[in-house]
């Protein structure tokens, strides 16, 4: 049998990041806390919590999405038979992967249409939309805002829509770095501002656009809104989603590197089954908010 107060300590900790926190919120105290997960972590014999910083474990993650399926569906009972008590994990919390362009363009008014119809909370992680799919696959989300048009093992896909880039820079960038146009030798010197390791935008553009194979110099920079003020004080050039430098296009504080020559990101919408079926005024309040934003 599972050990369900273990397991809703762990999944307690990793929620609040605390196991003062935890205790205070499932109403023991901090030492009996600890004494649970510790014999939970000893009969698996596996380290279920990061003592450093307090989040899951590859294992430890399984099991709080377990726990989190388990009160969907005592949440879901206890709306038809109110009479067995209280929900004992308190509001489901529904773990989501997104890449950062889409939470900095469209998926926020999505999340917050959602929580105004909802008592379910969210937590929202941010990885590259050709990495998003995996934080599925691990069982660390239960939703997520991917490239990915394949259905991972037990998700529903729903398309989203397209997601269009443009290759920007200052006009002073330009004059400095492009004096003779933007060329593949061009750009093979002139400093490019990436978002991280996952981050291909750039040289998939540069591939597609002139043809160049080999990456330039670039600027780390893990920010979708500092990639836009990064742009406009001329550190580099970098692909940024329409939403973002439209204005700013319009205005002349930033140029394309070649006009037209946009990237297009097709996106998906996975969620769960069990969470399609449970919540599914999240995946309309996401769709409508992708139909509104995307191509």
């Amino acid at each position: 049998m599972i050990d369900y107060s273990a397991a809703l300590a762990v999944a307690a900790i990793v929620r609040t990041g605390s196991f003062d926190k935890a205790a205070r919120a499932l109403g023991v105290t901090p030492s009996a806390i600890s004494q649970r997960v510790r014999l939970l972590e000893e009969r698996l014999g596996a380290v279920l919590i990061e003592r450093g910083n307090r989040t899951a474990t590859e294992k430890g993650a399984w099991l709080c999405r377990h726990v989190e399926l388990v009160g969907m569906l005592e949440t879901d009972l206890l709306e038809r038979l109110p009479g067995l008590g209280d929900p004992l994990a308190g509001p489901v919390t529904l773990d989501i992967a997104v890449n950062a362009d889409s939470l900095g363009t469209w998926f926020l008014p999505a999340a917050a249409a959602f929580t105004r119809t909802s008592k379910a909370l969210l937590r929202i992680a941010v990885d590259d939309q050709d990495h998003t799919a995996d934080w599925l696959r691990r069982g660390h989300v239960v939703a997520a805002v991917t490239s990915l048009e394949k259905p991972v093992a037990g998700c529903k896909v729903s398309p989203l829509g397209r997601l269009r880039y443009h290759a920007t820079a200052s006009p002073d960038f330009i004059a400095r770095h492009f004096p003779d146009g933007v060329t593949a030798a061009a750009l093979s010197r002139a400093p490019a501002i990436t978002f991280n390791q996952k981050d291909g935008l750039q040289q998939d553009w540069a591939m597609k656009t002139l043809g160049a194979t080999e990456p330039g110099p670039t600027h780390w920079l893990p920010s979708t809104q500092g990639f836009v003020e990064a742009a406009l004080l001329g550190m580099g050039w970098g692909l940024n989603p329409t939403r973002l430098v439209a204005d700013h296009l319009a205005s002349g504080r930033l140029v394309e590197l070649v006009p037209g020559a946009t990237l297009d990101v097709t996106l998906h919408w996975q969620v769960s089954r069990l969470v399609s079926s449970r919540f599914p005024e999240l995946t309309r309040a996401v769709l409508e908010a992708a139909r509104e934003a995307l191509l």
